[in-house]
């Protein structure tokens, strides 16, 4: 199916909820905020969340430094 991931199409397995796409894309769920549909997710719903054919997620990743 396609989904816009971070503002490109992308193709992906059928079937996904937002935790399996972000295990998938080998992302730590702790690790990002997930946006879908203009809307951010909690992190305790991505195993319950159902990625849909069309759907447009953003994804914004948390890095650390000094």
């Amino acid at each position: 199916m396609r989904i816009r991931l971070n503002g490109k199409e992308r193709e992906v397995q059928g079937g996904h909820t937002v935790r399996s796409l972000l295990d998938a894309l080998e992302l730590q769920p702790g690790m990002v905020v997930v946006e879908l549909n203009r809307d951010i997710l909690e992190r305790d719903r991505y195993a319950d969340v159902p990625v849909h054919e069309g759907d447009s997620i953003e994804l914004v990743h948390f890095v650390g430094g000094g």
